[in-house]
């Protein structure tokens, strides 16, 4: 079972994990299809991944390879996904959107689908589509029977900072948050975005940070959120889980590897600030990056982030519904 630090009143009202074939139309519910730290697979956690449910409408918020696959576990169709929202273009978040969109086409799911995403997110899908083409002219192999172009089931609208859009009967907001470090108002800044994302639904509002460093314009938009969504790194368990598998990288990889791991992602103490400075009611931590499940560290992050923030604390795993 996943380790939780209690704050027990809270806890059975905020942190409730269940199938998410327990929806209900009334409730809206956060899915944490994958929730390994990629880019390094594991055999036990998707990549990044999640879903938000809202009534009968899914919406799927960055879209790891296996998606697919994890919404099938998760029991929500296809024609259920009514929108994705990606945080960056990261592979190991945007893995799975060419079977997204692929599979959408080949089974002839008629609406199209708006992809959401910052700067980048259209030259992304127009390669997927471009990718598209060939099996759908072919179609099922049936003379003059082609699948839908597939330029013609997907759109994008791309996103920048402190955008705010009514999607759904919901309001989203976005923060450029710090996982990228460009000088503010450089040509890469213009064209290479990480965001953060916040739902509001009606009754319930949702944060999920995507991956960030510490940065206060995540902590303003998480402000009093009912629930944090928050990726998590682990420095030594990841630099542990890099020495095992790529004993031979160079030191000078080595080295920005190390960089990027220690200033573009949040680590327990980090989440915890978050969490407190927010007043969040709730964390969930995913984007867990560092491996297998170890139930000592696992214990000794819940316990550091414990120190500052009171608040209860689940770490996901896939499949889970808070």
């Amino acid at each position: 079972m996943p380790m939780i630090r209690t704050a027990p009143a809270l806890l059975a009202a905020l942190l409730v994990a269940a199938p998410a074939s327990a929806q209900t139309a009334a409730n809206a519910s956060f899915v944490t299809l994958g929730t390994m730290g990629g880019p390094v697979p594991s055999a036990t956690r998707s990549q990044p991944a999640n879903l938000l449910l809202h009534g009968a409408d899914a919406y799927l918020v960055d879209c790891g390879d296996g998606a697919v696959e994890q919404l099938a576990k998760a029991g929500v169709l296809l024609p259920q996904v009514r929108a994705v929202f990606l945080s960056h273009l990261h592979a190991d978040h945007t893995g799975g959107l060419g079977a997204v969109l692929g599979l959408r086409n080949q089974t002839n799911v008629r609406d199209t689908l708006t992809v959401y995403g910052p700067p980048g997110t259209k030259a992304l899908v127009d390669g997927i589509v471009a990718s598209m083409e060939p099996a759908a002219r072919a179609g099922y192999g049936i003379p003059g029977q082609p699948w839908a172009p597939p330029a013609s089931t997907v759109t994008v609208v791309e996103l920048g900072d402190a955008a705010r859009l009514s999607v759904g009967g919901m309001t989203v907001t976005t923060a450029q948050n710090t996982h990228y470090d460009f000088a503010p108002g450089s040509a890469e800044d213009r064209a290479y975005k990480s965001l953060s994302l916040r739902f509001d639904l009606p009754g319930r509002s949702i944060v999920y940070t995507g991956d960030t460093g510490p940065s206060p314009a995540v902590e303003r938009l998480a402000k009093d959120a009912d629930l944090l969504v928050s990726e998590m790194i682990d420095v030594a368990g990841t630099m542990d889980v890099v020495r095992r598998t790529a004993p031979n990288l160079p030191e000078p990889a080595r080295q920005q590897l190390l960089r990027h791991l220690t200033t573009h992602h949040l680590t327990p103490q980090d989440v915890a600030a978050l969490a407190q400075r927010a007043g969040a009611k709730a964390v969930v931590i995913t984007h867990f990056a560092a491996g297998a499940d170890n139930p000592a560290r696992t214990a000794g992050y819940l316990e550091t982030i414990g120190r500052t923030y009171k608040g209860p604390v689940r770490i996901a795993r896939d499949l889970d519904r808070f």
